[in-house]
């Protein structure tokens, strides 16, 4: 029999086993994948749905516990832009009427204390000077006049007394010659007539000498310079030199001066009338007028910081000076009544003064009328008490 013919068997390789392959798994169909797809994408979106949730609720619960923490520790500082800078602001004017001889300053330029800003013509103020000059020196020899004629009239006074004397000394001669018959009737009739009439004279010349020494103010060596009459023409040189003075008009404290273009020289001035005003630049303030429930905790003394809306990169520092001891409708014209009874609660705002440190020259120049931001640090926080007092008198006031 024929042998068959036997292929030789391929060599052994020394190699490691193949592991087993995992199964395939069938391949779905586009409805089921889209199905699955859409279940999973659920799933994804509802547990990031969850974290957003959980996240929004801590950043809730934070936000709410940050903002409890800075209301309870805040309130200290007390805001108002209800303010605005102030300065001493005067008309300068004079209290003699006259023509504008110079203006010596020119409008917005900075004067200092004493400085000279206009003159008046002053010859009508010079001649009545030299007019209670005069006046003065004529009373004063008046005065004299005055003196003198008073020991004349003593001098009458005393010649007419001892005339008396003798007038009396021959009327008791007559009137015992005639008990013994030696003299008439007559010559006794005309010692008595003479007796009296020369007591009649002196005494006139004794009443004018009173009314003399009365003009003399009841001493007859007094000085002519203490005398009424003098003193009242030396007033009246005072006042002539006073009023000659006020025609040159001077600064009384620095600052700078505006609308000064309104006067001329030529033009007459009216006593009393403005003829431009003068602002002290040097020395301002700030009036502030907060509401009436924000100064619950503002005691004067309490340090301040100023912005001012034209400087906002600047800050000025202050103390609260004063709080006025009245709201600012007290001093209207026409303070609100309630008659009727029905009323609307409306909160008043208090005037507040603040006293600012402007000894910086760094820092830009401040003028009247600006607008500014003040904020008080008053030291007080709000605090839990506080807190509940408004949360049950809010409460309260809502059951109401």
């Amino acid at each position: 029999m024929a042998e068959a013919i036997r292929k030789p068997a391929p060599p052994v390789r020394d190699e490691a086993p193949e592991s087993p392959r995992p199964p395939i798994a069938p391949v779905p169909s586009p409805s089921e994948a889209r199905s699955r797809f859409s279940a999973g994408e659920q799933v994804r979106r509802l547990r990031q749905r969850d974290r957003i949730r959980w996240g929004l609720f801590a950043l809730a619960l934070l936000a709410l516990l940050v903002g409890g923490y800075l209301y309870l520790t805040g309130g200290k500082v007390m805001s108002t832009d209800d303010a605005y800078v102030e300065a001493e602001k005067v008309g300068i004017s004079t209290d003699v009427s006259g023509i504008v001889q110079d203006v010596e300053v020119k409008d917005n330029e900075h004067v200092v204390t004493g400085q000279v800003l206009y003159r008046l013509d002053p010859r009508q103020f010079q001649i009545a000077l030299d007019n209670a000059k005069a006046n003065l020196a004529e009373t004063a020899q008046s005065i004299e006049a005055m003196k003198q004629d008073y020991k004349r009239m003593m001098s009458d006074v005393a010649a007419q007394q001892a005339q008396v004397e003798l007038d009396q000394t021959n009327y008791y001669r007559n009137a015992a010659l005639l008990q013994t018959k030696t003299i008439a009737q007559a010559n006794y009739d005309q010692s008595l007539y003479t007796l009296q009439a020369d007591k009649g004279k002196l005494e006139s010349l004794q009443q004018q000498a009173q009314m003399q020494l009365a003009k003399l103010g009841g001493n007859a060596d007094v000085p002519v310079t203490q005398h009424a009459r003098y003193l009242q023409a030396q007033a009246k040189v005072a006042e002539a030199q006073r009023e000659l003075d006020h025609t040159v008009i001077k600064a009384p404290f620095s600052g700078s001066v505006t609308g000064v273009p309104s006067i001329a020289p030529g033009k007459y001035l009216a006593a009393s009338t403005t003829a431009f005003y003068l602002v002290d630049t040097d020395h301002v303030w700030v009036e502030a007028t907060p509401k009436e429930t924000e100064l619950t905790n503002v005691r004067a003394g309490q340090p301040a910081t100023v912005t001012v809306d034209t400087y906002p990169d600047f800050e000025w520092h202050g103390v609260v000076e004063s709080v006025s001891p009245a709201a600012a409708q007290e001093f209207s014209l026409l303070p609100a009544q309630n008659t009727s009874g029905n009323w609307v609660k409306v909160v008043q705002r208090v005037p507040m003064r603040v006293r600012l440190d402007t000894s910086n020259e760094k820092l830009p120049p401040l003028r009247a009328g600006m607008s500014v931001e003040v904020d008080v640090d008053t030291g007080h926080a709000r605090g839990l008490p506080h807190f509940l007092t408004n949360l049950f008198g809010a409460r309260q006031r809502a059951s109401q």
